[in-house]
């Protein structure tokens, strides 16, 4: 194993490292006082967790990560939920609609659980949020903002917002437009006739009581902001969470970040300094929506670690933070494909190399050594060639190429084995289209069968590369060869893009190819 020395650490780029020192550059004085490194990550549980929500503990992690090489003070993750907040709108992804329909605006821990498992609708999103965090075995403190409300734990912050009233008005009330200016409030009071979470502006503030007087449709309303009385809006909580609980770091999508400056403004109000921030771009579905956990859109974390392994998820949480990315079900090979590759790089890498190979964070500095048998696009093409079913089928047919191999020596590709006949039948399958070779086209494939036909079973797959190469040129593909290989994908494999063909063939057998071809032609 490579010893990473503190002078690579110091000169990577790669950016959980440039967060971890910007961290430490930036929140020093406070960091040095605590004694302590504090993260959030938030969620708002109006909606069924999704991968979006798991990238952003994912990457937050792997700050984390950077930061135990960097400083041996204690860190820490707050999975903070938005659980106080009212629905507003019914998801489209959960049973028992009515029940939500009858239930708007009422705080989500005050909603019954269309799932009947849980107390709430709120308790219900919690629990699946942790279950699938701890599969993930993250290291998280989770934090309700119903319990914190209702403990008084935000009291005395309520109090200070209170008497920063008039100052956090006047950050707020030039962003918003002329109607919402007339009637916003940053308390949000919890009716007790009817439980809502009403968005009604206020008339008078009496800041000796802690309470505040609503107009709520003409009728006087008052109420304490202390307890759980009152919720606070969402930029004035999300300050709020920062300064009470001394947030170091967090990450937000970029749609938040006109909110991060807010609530930038609000905290130093308060009389502290933001965290650290970092702005992540979203993800989106096929279409090139963002994805929503109200949608339910895009690929879900169940369907993935279907799929695919959960470090292959994470790599693709690392890769490219950043950059709009899409995120549905025909991506997950890639992503295995390139976790693979950047396994077998890891084995010639140097120090300050591995420090930018994703897969250091993904693996926190222990990346596995595991040889190469092959990409898990081709393996999904043996599935369908070889019709293999089971495990023990596709087992069986890599044996014939692999004598040597075992499952205890293999895990990684033991799993790929599981996850390829898995995805093949519910995706690639679902996929496929098949070319119907027109006449010329139906020649060049036919003089592959007849070039293959005198091709011995010893060839290298380099050697039977050039021979597909050949006959390619020989009909009229010698200016664009990536047609001559995208029409054999499409004839024999029903897609566009497939493995390298000499290695396919080696590996499948030349005499099983030639009847394969055989077969799609006709």
């Amino acid at each position: 194993m490579i010893n990473i020395k503190k002078e690579d650490i110091e000169k990577s780029n790669s950016w959980p490292f440039v967060e971890a020192k910007k961290i430490l550059k930036e929140r020093k004085k406070f960091i040095d006082k605590k004694g302590k490194i504090i993260l959030q990550t938030g969620y708002g549980p109006s909606g069924l967790p999704h991968i979006g929500t798991f990238g952003e503990v994912a990457r937050t992690s792997m700050v984390v990560n950077a930061l135990n090489y960097l400083t041996d003070l204690p860190k820490e993750i707050i999975t903070f939920s938005d659980d106080l907040d009212g629905l507003r709108k019914v998801p489209d992804n959960v049973p028992n609609k009515d029940i939500l329909k009858k239930n708007i605006h009422m705080p989500l821990t005050d909603i019954p659980d269309p799932f009947g498992k849980f107390n709430s609708f709120g308790e219900h999103n919690n629990e699946m949020l942790k279950k699938f965090l701890d599969k993930f075995n993250f290291k998280y403190k989770f934090m309700s903002s119903t319990s914190l409300y209702k403990s008084g734990f935000f009291n005395a912050t309520l109090k200070k917002i209170l008497d920063n009233y008039e100052g956090i008005m006047n950050v707020i009330i030039p962003t918003l437009g002329k109607e919402r200016q007339k009637t916003y409030s940053p308390f949000l009071p919890i009716c007790k006739e009817t439980g809502h979470v009403l968005e009604i502006p206020i008339i008078e503030i009496n800041k000796k009581n802690s309470s505040l007087i609503f107009d709520n449709n003409g009728k006087k309303l008052e109420t304490s902001i202390l307890n759980g009385n009152c919720k606070l809006q969402w930029k004035v909580d999300w300050a709020m969470r920062w300064y009470t609980l001394d947030i170091d770091f967090e990450m937000y999508g970029k749609d938040l970040i006109e909110s991060a400056i807010v609530s930038t403004k609000i905290i130093k109000l308060l009389g502290k300094n933001s965290p650290s921030g970092f702005a992540y771009e979203l993800f989106l579905d096929d279409k090139g929506e963002k994805i929503s956990k109200s949608k339910g859109n895009g690929v879900t974390i169940e369907e993935w670690l279907n799929y695919a392994s959960p470090e292959s998820l994470s790599l693709f949480m690392y890769q490219n933070p950043k950059r709009a990315k899409k995120l549905y079900k025909e991506i997950v090979p890639k992503a295995v494909d390139e976790y693979l590759d950047l396994i077998e790089k890891s084995k010639k890498q140097d120090a300050r190399e591995l420090l930018l190979n994703p897969l250091w964070h993904v693996h926190n500095g222990k990346i596995p050594f595991e040889d190469s048998i092959m990409s898990f696009s081709m393996l999904l093409n043996l599935v369908e060639t070889s019709n293999a079913t089971s495990e023990e089928v596709l087992w069986k047919f890599v044996k014939n190429y692999k004598k040597d191999i075992t499952k205890d020596n293999f895990p990684i590709f033991n799993n790929l084995i599981k996850y390829s006949i898995k995805y093949f039948n519910d995706v690639v399958k679902q996929n496929k289209k098949y070319k119907k070779p027109n006449s010329s086209e139906k020649k060049a494939l036919l003089d592959l069968i007849s070039n293959l036909e005198k091709c011995s079973d010893n060839m290298k797959p380099e050697d039977i590369q050039t021979e597909i190469y050949t006959v390619g040129k020989n009909n009229g593909y010698k200016e664009n060869l990536r047609e001559w290989f995208k029409l054999i994908y499409e004839v024999v494999f029903g897609v566009e893009n497939g493995p390298r063909l000499g290695f396919f063939i080696s590996f499948f057998g030349r005499k099983e190819m030639i009847s394969l071809i055989k077969e799609k032609i006709n």
